[in-house]
């Protein structure tokens, strides 16, 4: 007998699939010079699926679809986080698409069905949900990064991109495979529950899975050694395309984990936090000793992304709530630094110019001192300088590690950041020392609203950084 699944909690999703689709048919009836007009829906599409987040925004969890799509407070403030961050994007973007000729619908839809994947795995409760949100995500990132057809390099990282993913997402499937062989169910409530009683039955098959699950989780976040895509298509995408991707994308990801790890499989945290405590700390001495030795800055910023997901790892893999609200806390600070960290760089490129060397900063703050000051409070923040939100993210994660006796891993920590702290002063120093170099740094003249965006954008590194409880409380509340 058919039982009709209570539709509410996955309103956000409905609300933002039928709104894509309605920009995708309007899309293809616009001129080029009208163009603007789907740039106004899709941040319409977003700010409707904010609205509907709030909207059925529960006080307790609640789940539909046979308990395999969840709606709690992680599921909601997480959603929030990633449409005012994708906001962010498509209009920060806009200029960047249209000096480059490829100022085209197809940016915006596929962004928007990407959006929509990370919706769906922030709320995914099976392995069945995450598998298809994941691969809604992926398959539209890859299509992204080759948008600029003109572009070899572009087209080189799609490739890249795709093949390697394709890799981590058969890994990813084959854990979940041999976890369903094992337990019979895709649910992660029931799973939780069928794992414990078969830990001292079939050790050896729940740790091969867990091995393919945790592998397929660190590529898709960038930790070591499962990284080695991101340089690459970082600096080989379309500037616009790598903000998307360095933003928006980790906080899913952040999610996925949270889902498959701690919801699902807690009773192997020995297991995967040992795993953790390798990948955590190879991420932060790979990505910030490599990161020194880059010239080109979004090289630098994917280096930089790498020893950041160290920290969220810290995080989690330290097991109590307030370590898990901590790396929920650093991953949405984190998107919203790189979101003017990239926001600062796409400003800089123009038509027949692409800025994406740390030289290119050169002089930025005899230009424009406004930006500048505002790239230099992202550096800052990803530094972890008080009273940047970066400083207390970093120092929410070290106490969390802390208060689990792992001492020597918050050192290990603190030293990496040293190490971190040479090449963000770097770029500081090439915007405000340096001398102007002819032809490259001019003056930027954005239009309003990606002023104010960037302003307020930046100054809320600030301003969390003063306040942190203002996000604090809502990730403390996703774990109570």
């Amino acid at each position: 007998m058919f039982i009709q699944p209570n539709l509410l909690p996955a309103l956000p999703e409905m609300v933002m699939l039928a709104m894509t689709c309605l920009v995708l048919v309007v899309d293809l009836f616009l001129p080029q010079e009208k163009r603007g007009f789907t740039l106004l829906l899709s941040v319409l599409t977003l700010l409707l699926t904010l609205a509907a987040v709030v909207f059925v925004a529960p006080v307790d969890s609640i789940s539909s679809f046979g308990d395999s799509f969840v709606l709690d407070q992680l599921a909601v403030t997480l959603k929030i986080a990633v449409c005012i961050i994708t906001i962010l994007v498509f209009i920060y973007s806009r200029d960047y698409l249209i000096d480059h000729d490829i100022y085209k619908g197809e940016f915006y839809v596929l962004g928007l069905f990407a959006t929509l994947g990370m919706l769906i795995m922030i709320s995914a409760h099976s392995f069945l949900m995450i598998y298809l949100g994941l691969e809604l995500l992926s398959l539209s990132l890859y299509a992204m990064i080759a948008f600029n057809r003109k572009s070899l390099m572009a087209s080189e990282s799609a490739m890249k991109y795709f093949v390697l993913g394709a890799m981590a997402s058969g890994l990813l499937l084959y854990g979940i495979s041999i976890f369903y062989g094992i337990t019979g169910t895709l649910n992660i409530n029931e799973l939780a529950a069928l794992v414990a009683a078969q830990a001292d039955q079939n050790p050896v098959a729940l740790a091969f899975a867990l091995t393919f699950i945790v592998v397929g989780l660190s590529f898709k976040l960038g930790a070591v050694p499962f990284h080695m895509w991101l340089p690459d298509i970082y600096q080989g995408s379309p500037t616009a395309v790598t903000l998307f991707i360095g933003t928006a994308p980790k906080i899913a990801g952040f999610a996925m984990t949270i889902r498959l790890l701690v919801d699902g499989l807690s009773d192997l945290q020995v297991d995967w936090s040992q795993m953790f405590i390798v990948l955590a700390v190879a991420s932060m001495a790979i990505g910030n000793i490599i990161a020194i030795a880059q010239t080109n800055f979004k090289r630098l910023l994917a280096y930089s992304t790498i020893s950041h997901v160290g920290f969220i790892l810290l995080g989690i893999l330290a097991g109590t709530a307030n370590g898990y609200a901590s790396a929920m806390f650093y991953t949405i600070t984190y998107a919203i630094t790189a979101s003017v960290s990239f926001g600062v760089l796409i400003l800089l490129n123009r038509k027949g110019f692409e800025a994406e060397n740390i030289n290119d900063l050169s002089g930025l703050n005899h230009t424009n001192p406004w930006y500048a000051a505002m790239l230099a409070i992202a550096m800052f923040s990803m530094a972890g300088v008080p009273p940047t939100v970066g400083f207390y993210a970093k120092l929410s994660v070290l106490q969390a590690v802390v208060q689990v006796d792992l001492v020597w891993l918050a050192v290990a920590a603190v030293l990496f950041s040293v190490i971190g702290l040479f090449y963000y002063l770097r770029v500081v120093k090439v915007m405000y020392f340096d001398e102007v170099v002819e032809d490259q740094v001019t003056s930027i003249k954005p239009s309003l609203d990606v002023r104010i965006l960037l302003s307020a954008n930046g100054l809320s590194l600030i301003g969390l950084g003063m306040f942190p409880s203002l996000l604090m409380v809502y990730c403390i509340r996703a774990f109570a």
